[in-house]
């Protein structure tokens, strides 16, 4: 098997593989060359001192992107959240990543929630995981969607689920101007890779989806964030709060579920990224439909269900591009990540698209599309090995994976790579 060690991977060669092409469908067979965690060649018959495992009639393509996770989400419970020590959520949270790896997620955003002290874990290989890029916490005005304000005991829980203040997350329930540059250089100095806001409400927080933040807010908070070269993305449903977004430049709008043909056009028009999170909306029915969530948050999925869903008709009609993100929050759904690519299969993209929203897309929205999301010369070797055909997606809803590979190290070994290499 290709060799494991801390020193990086060993030089291999799969043969006659199924990979996944530019335009979402699966090209070969070919053969993979790999060295050093960098793919060198694609093609066929390739000539290679390096050892070789035949992989025919296996499929290989890019591990997933999960561009919207939050990895310190465990429970609906806010009291069990409440009494958990923080250094114990944050090993559970190393857990989670660990679980998300080996069930294909190669690389991840999280929206809120861990430190960058996680992310540089990861990144040393103290703990297993995607690679990561990290929001630390996200912005919110007093009484908006990140606002765990208590009406009882004096607990500043002012970054959501119930995570409190501490100097690697700052806090972040704000208003005016002054104030959300002030936070942006806090999470900034935090090391935060991306600033994120939440422009209207949501679901589960109560606020519903009025409009959060002011238009002046919103663009300082984009601005600052600007000045350090450092992205923006928004939770946002539509309306006000997402043309505002718009207006300030934000690289992503996460949700989206209210979304317009409006709103559509003008992210097209200036770039703006799709993160739709589908499979939570369908997960939060199931909760709602068992009595797992107040009857107010219930009330407000069946209010908004028709809507589940559209979004993504509507992106995609305007040319809207399209990345995945899972926003999962509790611990049974982290390890089914890749349930989002047939979730927005079964929103209307095709399955080609779906793939292709699950793997370059997602690499193109963090800013790493020239290194990562693709089987090809000079990226990484991020990849997921699948032992049927992909065509129907059943590999993403029941999480069927042969074998993982991050930077060329096989995470979750394929049983050929146990086998005698081929000659």
């Amino acid at each position: 098997m290709p060799e494991r060690d801390r020193r990086g991977a060993s030089s291999f060669t799969l043969r006659e593989a199924m990979v996944l092409d530019e335009g979402g469908g699966f090209t070969g067979p070919l053969d993979i060359a790999v060295d050093n965690g960098v793919v060198t060649q694609v093609g066929r018959d390739l000539r290679s001192d390096a050892q070789s495992y035949d992989f025919r009639g296996l499929w290989v393509m890019p591990g997933m992107v999960d561009c919207h996770l939050h990895a310190i989400a465990t429970s609906l419970d806010t009291m069990e959240m409440l009494r958990t020590p923080l250094s114990e959520r944050v090993l559970d949270a190393a857990g989670i990543l660990r679980r998300s790896l080996e069930a294909g997620v190669t690389f991840a955003r999280d929206a809120g929630g861990i430190d960058a002290g996680v992310r540089n874990a990861v990144q040393r290989g103290h703990v297993p995981g995607p690679g990561l890029q990290v929001a630390v916490g996200a912005l919110s005005q007093t009484g908006g969607h990140f606002d765990g304000f208590l009406a009882g005991p004096a607990v500043p829980l002012t970054t959501g689920y119930q995570v409190p203040d501490y100097p690697g997350r700052p806090p972040l329930v704000v208003d005016g101007p002054d104030e959300v540059r002030h936070a942006v250089r806090l999470l900034l100095r935090a090391g935060a890779d991306w600033i994120k806001l939440c422009t209207t409400g949501g679901i589960m927080s109560g606020t519903g989806a009025a409009p959060q933040f002011g238009r002046d807010e919103i663009m300082t908070a984009v601005s600052e964030a600007r000045r350090r070269g450092k992205p923006a993305m928004v939770h946002c449903f539509g309306g006000e709060g997402l043309r505002h977004s718009l207006e300030a430049g934000v690289r992503s709008i996460d949700h989206g579920l209210l979304l317009t043909e409006e709103d559509a056009r003008l992210m097209a028009a200036g770039g703006c990224w799709l993160v739709p999170t589908l499979t939570i909306l369908g997960d939060i029915q199931r909760w709602a439909s068992a009595g797992k969530l107040s009857a107010a948050a219930a009330a407000r999925v069946r209010e908004l269900e028709p809507r589940f869903g559209q979004a993504v008709k509507i992106a995609q009609a305007a040319g809207v591009k399209i990345a995945l993100g899972t926003d999962f929050i509790s611990r049974e759904q982290h390890g089914t990540n890749l349930r989002e690519i047939a979730s927005v299969a079964d929103a209307g993209l095709s399955t080609e698209a779906a793939l292709l929203a699950a793997t370059r897309n997602g690499a193109e929205l963090l800013g790493i599309g020239d290194r990562y999301g693709r089987v090809a010369q000079g990226y990484v070797f991020d990849a997921i090995v699948l032992d049927d055909d992909p065509a129907d997606l059943a590999f993403a809803r029941d999480g069927r994976v042969g074998g993982v590979f991050k930077a060329g190290r096989a995470v979750v070994e394929h049983p050929r790579l146990a086998a005698r290499p081929a000659a």
